[in-house]
């Protein structure tokens, strides 16, 4: 059983990509492929690129203050703090702690989350128990990466599809009927091999031997998270439905996980969604992990396109394997 005081739903949203800009006519002159190459198998034209002294804190601070300021909300009224990212600034300490004493957010819990892709939703998740339980008034989610800093680029493959980038949302509590009415987080470890940076930790503890092999970097097999990511995008916001009993008719927009826009495009399909209802950045953003959810919902709440009572539907899939999604009605006036 739930107990719950309060309805939760999202302040406000903000979010921060990098200066810099790779297209892939960039990549082309990187490895062997070319824009239609790319486009055609991906939905990307380019993706943004950090600094080499722009680490994760950097983007999740600038993305942070925009939700802040977005939502109406002080540094000092936070009482949580989750980032969620697989690209950390260090092992220890936790980007989140990191953030804490840079935003000036004196008595807010922090820890950072690792759900890979899925990893916005899985965090909403979590600061969504806070506000309903009423343990908590106000918490920050954000989902923020920089896979740049992870990557082969010799490997094809791989290279063409990341970016980096930060979305941030503030959870709070909202009039009853409207926030987050529901959730389905899954995991399938048995994939876990699929996408993975093999030598990241004490499995196999980074070396000068696996950097010459480039086992410190992202290693991923498409074909199989192809076919994992088709079937799970769409399912996981079927289930959280099923647990409102909401038919799938009545959500207004799909807010995806930007991997490829083939994979966007069959979730739309299983969800009888016409594409015009789906916020896309895969095109400009690339695949950003955890950030590419808050980024699209960030952008999308920017240029007014959710009206209040709207129903807006979250959906990921990553690394883990991972699937998750969030149904909500959208709170905030125009």
């Amino acid at each position: 059983m739930t107990f719950k005081k309060h309805s939760a739903g999202i302040l406000g949203t903000g979010f921060y990509v990098p200066e810099k800009i790779l297209t892939n006519d960039d990549l082309s002159k990187i490895v062997d492929t070319s824009d239609e190459w790319i486009t055609e198998r991906t939905g990307i034209k380019e993706r943004r690129i950090a600094a080499d002294d722009e680490a994760t804190s950097d983007l999740s601070m600038r993305a942070a203050e925009a939700a802040l300021k977005d939502a109406g909300v002080t540094p000092e009224e936070l009482d949580l703090i989750i980032v969620c990212t697989l690209t950390s600034d260090r092992i220890i300490p936790s980007t989140a702690c990191m953030l804490q004493t840079r935003l000036g957010a004196k008595k807010a819990a922090a820890f950072d989350l690792s759900a890979a892709c899925s990893g916005f939703a899985y965090g909403l998740s979590v600061a969504t128990q806070f506000i309903e339980t009423g343990a908590y008034k106000k918490a920050l989610v954000i989902g923020a990466e920089t896979l740049s800093k992870y990557i082969n680029w010799e490997d094809r493959n791989t290279c063409v599809l990341f970016g980096d980038g930060a979305g941030a949302a503030v959870v709070g509590e909202v009039e009853d009927g409207y926030g987050i009415l529901s959730f389905d987080l899954g995991s399938d470890g048995s994939g876990g091999d699929a996408i993975q940076i093999p030598s990241s930790g004490s499995r196999l503890p980074v070396s000068k031997e696996t950097i010459d092999q480039r086992l410190n970097l992202i290693h991923m097999n498409g074909r199989d998270v192809f076919k994992f990511a088709v079937k799970a995008m769409g399912n996981t916001v079927k289930h959280a439905l099923e647990k409102i009993g909401m038919p799938q008719e009545k959500i207004d927009w799909l807010v995806p996980h930007q991997a490829n826009i083939r994979i966007i495009q069959s979730a739309a399909k299983r969800l009888n969604m016409p594409m015009e209802k789906v916020i896309l950045t895969v095109q400009k953003y690339g695949n950003m992990s955890a950030a590419c959810i808050p980024i699209a919902l960030a952008e999308a709440a920017a240029e007014k396109r959710f009206k209040k009572g709207d129903i807006v539907a979250l959906s990921g899939f990553g690394a883990g394997l991972t699937w998750a999604s969030c149904i909500i009605r959208w709170s905030k006036e125009d």
